[in-house]
């Protein structure tokens, strides 16, 4: 991770250099994704954990994707998010809307 570090940061990185991080990055993505496998993890639930991490409220997302009925329902898992709302969302929240897929 220190050399991966360093190559990062570093100026006007050789060929060699280059392919080395190109290699470290490879082999951390490898040993993450072996040894410690993302869970999956429904929109509802980002949804939950961005208003819980954030400190607002649902009712601070209405108006911004849907009425208060829209946006409980969300957060509860009784309606999926639609495209338009991922990204405002994202938006919102300054992500990825890919984080709602």
């Amino acid at each position: 991770m220190a050399v991966l570090e360093e190559l990062t940061f570093a100026k006007n990185l050789t060929q060699e250099e280059k392919a080395l991080y190109d290699l470290l990055v490879l082999l951390i993505e490898n040993y993450e994704t072996e040894n410690y496998p993302m869970v999956s993890v429904k929109p509802y639930e980002v949804l939950q954990h961005l208003i819980a991490a954030s400190g607002i409220s649902q009712q601070d997302l209405v108006g911004i994707i849907g009425s208060d009925e829209v946006v409980s329902q969300l957060v509860d898992c009784k309606l999926s998010l639609n495209n338009w709302q991922a990204k405002v969302l994202a938006d919102y929240f300054q992500i990825s809307p890919t984080i709602f897929q």
